[in-house]
Order: structure tokens, then C-alpha cells, then sequence
């Protein structure tokens, strides 16, 4: 689908123009300016008050340099970055990303997507992002504290309980998160719950670490049980990714009666036709934190093979994508089509391309945008804003059980968003819709600020 609307491709071409050289942000903007349209078609009151431009536009964007030192004594300098894109409806709230491939256009494309995602989720959350392109592979303990805590010396400026809420994403885990709590409670003096993702016994919340994979499939089930009438069970299942999400996902997707054949990382991708035993991966993934290869030297029967791309010419009923983004191409999407997919639902920020979500909604398959399918991760981090806030602890069954009526809802909200301007059964423009709506109306209650 081409824009039409002239006010929106006016906002793309300023987009286009401020952004030249960053290509996955112009991607991110173009795919929901263009589920815009009938919304702003029908209220006028949005190009008179400069919505979309201001949308568009983050409200601060943060780049400083991080230097560190290595265990051999060397100097290292990183760029970090934090982007504060829109605190209408409540502080900035995003992760932070630790890898080689974070630059400027990769945050803002995440911190964009935050924004509606956020929204979705129902709780008071404006959306921000943060991160490095430092790659914590292959780094001691000692020098991922080294360089969190250089991190944070500049961060801390920035962020607050009430302001900016950080939290994980690739690279950042607790063992990070940690550290940069550690740091910013020195710097400002103050036991605040100012990061999400913390430990158990500082501050964290149950369930955050299944959180976004649990959300996914709390989602997935709702759609084919409201779209379909179907369900996970029995469904054969391929994964990408061995992270939380992907392993999440994974423990979700088996109790609900699915079979999970294959998972990825990295540098390829290990296929198990009897069933992914997850306790092994586990073992390899939390604990031993190694490649997914090593899988099928424990694994009878089971094989790896050597890149990534491969994963999805596996047939399968439904493709969860949890790895990284753009990892569904054109090509991908037409082969998963061919062998019989019936569902495909992101779990990673923006896994399709353009290409292949085109493919998949021509098709006519169920396909579930990463903005709704999976903001379980934020979903608990804003339940764990609420938790520090009261000094007070849940349950795992409470957040999970809090979790789980939160993805209900956001695939109801993106649904009949779809439904309310004519476009039942898109995923991706009712979650766009319904994201923008909440949004554009504290906007305007606010005023041009």
C-alpha cells in the first residue's frame, strides 16, 4: 500500500529528508503513516494541529560517548544513545540495546515503535529507547560492569523514576541492568525505581523474564481462537532466536500443546523434529551462556546448520520470528507461505520486512505486528513500575495473570480499531490505529508543547 493523503506525504518527505541515512527508521515511519490514512481522513482536527509531524519527531534525542577499560588495561570508546520520542500519555519508557549494529536510525525505529506499543499495552507509558554499539560477547563480568557504570555516568542526567524508565532488550539482561541501577543509585543518591528488569531482590517483578514470550503466545492463542477458531495446540512451531524471548515463547508455546521444532542465534539454527527439549536449552542458553550448535551435540537426532536464513524453509503451522529485525524477507515470507504457515506473529521489534508482511496478508494468513504481539515485555515492566512505586511485591501468578488479560486486551484493541475504519483483520493498521488514537488525544489536551 502507497500513501495517498497529501498531509501524510508531506510528513514522509520532511521524514525522508531530516532522515536521509537512516533507512530502518524511514521504514518503521512509512509502514505506520500509511495505517494513518482513514484516521486522518477522518478527523481533520489532526493535520490543524500538526499531530503526525509532531509524532514523528522524537522530543529529545541523546547521543554521548562511553569510554571504558578492558581486563588487558586498554581503552575502549562506544557511542550510547537514548531517545526520548513521546511522553504524552506518560514517561518515556523503552530498553536498551548492547550490540555492534545499534546506531542512531535503530533507536529511533525502536523508540518510534515504543510509542504505539506502549500505548496498546493500556498503562501510562510514553515511549523511549536507549543503547550502545558495544557488543558484550566474549566480555568478562568485570568489563560489562565497566562499561555499564560508564554508561550510566552519562545516562543518570537523563532518566528518572517519573521521567525516563529504562529497562533490557538485546545484550541487557539482569546481570546489566544491574549494574546500571548499581551506578545511578550512587550517582543520584536515591532508591528509586528507575530501570525495569531488576533482580528479585532489588526491586524487580516476577515474570519479567517470560514476560514478552508468554505475551506473545497469550496473544497468538487469543487471535486464532477470535480469528479462527483454533489454537496452538497441536500446531507444529519454528522459533528464531534463543534469548528470553525465543525461550519464553518456547516454554509457552509447549504448554499450550505445541510442538517446537526449531530454534536460532547468531550464527545458525538447530532443528529437533521430535520437539525442542527446552531444558537443554536452557542449560546451554542461561547457564552456560553458549552457542545454539551445542544443542545438537546433545540432542540425538537433531541437526544444526550454519546461518540463520534457513529457519524459515522449515514447514511449520505457525512462525514466531523473536530474533532481530528484518529477518523475514521477501523470500523467506514466500517459502513459509508455500510449505503451509497459517500464522505468523512477531516477537521480535520489526522482524518482517515491508516484503514479507505484504506476502503474508496477501496470503490471508493471521499475522500479528511486533507492537501488539510483543509488548508483553513493557506490559510487565510498566506492572513493575507499579510495584516499586507501591513498595509492594505480586505473585507470579498475579503478574502473569495481570499479563495475560493486558495481551487479551491489546488484541481486542487493535482488532476493532481494524474494524472501526474498514479494515477487519489487519493486525497491523488497527495496532497502528488504535496505538496513535490514545496518543493523538493527549496530544491535543496538552496543547503544542
Amino acid at each position: 500500500m502507497a500513501l495517498t493523503n497529501q498531509y501524510l506525504l508531506s510528513v514522509m518527505e520532511t521524514v525522508k529528508k531530516r532522515n536521509g541515512a537512516e533507512p530502518e527508521f524511514i521504514q518503521a515511519v512509512t509502514e505506520v503513516l500509511e495505517s494513518f490514512e482513514p484516521v486522518v481522513e477522518a478527523n481533520p482536527q489532526l493535520e490543524a494541529l500538526g499531530i503526525v509531524e509532531r509524532i514523528v519527531e522524537p522530543e529529545r534525542f541523546i547521543q554521548f560517548r562511553v569510554p571504558w577499560v578492558d581486563d588487558a588495561g586498554k581503552v575502549h570508546v562506544n557511542r550510547g544513545y537514548r531517545v526520548q520520542f513521546n511522553s504524552a500519555i506518560g514517561p518515556y519508557k523503552g530498553g536498551i540495546r548492547l550490540h555492534p549494529s545499534v546506531n542512531a536510525s535503530i533507536i529511533k525505529f525502536l523508540g518510534f515503535e515504543q510509542c504505539f506499543k506502549n500505548s496498546l499495552t493500556g498503562l501510562p507509558m510514553g515511549g523511549g529507547k536507549g543503547g550502545s554499539d558495544f557488543d558484550p560477547k566474549g566480555k568478562s563480568d568485570m568489563e560489562i560492569m565497566r562499561f555499564c557504570h560508564s554508561f550510566m555516568n552519562e545516562l543518570y542526567r537523563h532518566i528518572g523514576a517519573d521521567t525516563d524508565v529504562p529497562a533490557g532488550d538485546i545484550g541487557v539482561g539482569a546481570r546489566e541492568v544491574g549494574f546500571m541501577f548499581g551506578q545511578y543509585k550512587k550517582l543520584t543518591n536515591q532508591y528509586t525505581g528507575v530501570l525495569t528488569g531488576k533482580g528479585l531482590s532489588y526491586g524487580g517483578s516476577l515474570a519479567r523474564k517470560e514476560a514478552t514470550g508468554y505475551g506473545l503466545l497469550y496473544f497468538t492463542e487469543e487471535m486464532m481462537s477470535c480469528m479462527k477458531n483454533d489454537s496452538v495446540a497441536g500446531k507444529t512451531i519454528v522459533i528464531s532466536g534463543s534469548g528470553n524471548v525465543a525461550i519464553y515463547a518456547c516454554e509457552k508455546a509447549q504448554e499450550l500443546g505445541g510442538k517446537v521444532v526449531a530454534l536460532s542465534d547468531s550464527n545458525g539454527y538447530i532443528y529437533d523434529a521430535e520437539g525442542i527439549k527446552l531444558d537443554v536449552v536452557k542449560q546451554i542458553k542461561e547457564v552456560e551462556r553458549a552457542r545454539i550448535s551445542v544443542y545438537a551435540d546433545r540432542v540425538p537426532g537433531s541437526v544444526y546448520t550454519v546461518g540463520c536464513k534457513g529457519i524459515w524453509t522449515i514447514p511449520c503451522d505457525i512462525a514466531l520470528p523473536c530474533a532481530t529485525q528484518n529477518e523475514i524477507d521477501g523470500e523467506s515470507a514466500a517459502i513459509l507461505v508455500k510449505n503451509g504457515v497459517q500464522v505468523v506473529a512477531e516477537g521480535a521489534n520489526m522482524p518482517s520486512t515491508p516484503e514479507a508482511i505484504a506476502t503474508f496478508q496477501n496470503a490471508g494468513l493471521l499475522f500479528a505486528p511486533a507492537k501488539a504481539s510483543n509488548a508483553g515485555g513493557v506490559a510487565t515492566s510498566g506492572l513493575e513500575m507499579s510495584q516499586n512505586s507501591m513498595r509492594y511485591s505480586w505473585t507470579f501468578e498475579e503478574v502473569d495473570a495481570k499479563l495475560k488479560q493486558i495481551m487479551i486486551g491489546i488484541f481486542h484493541n487493535a482488532y476493532d480499531a481494524a474494524k472501526k475504519y474498514g479494515k477487519e483483520g489487519d493486525l497491523v493498521a488497527g495496532a497502528n490505529i488504535a496505538g496513535f488514537e490514545k496518543i493523538a488525544s493527549a496530544m491535543i489536551a496538552q496543547g503544542v508543547v
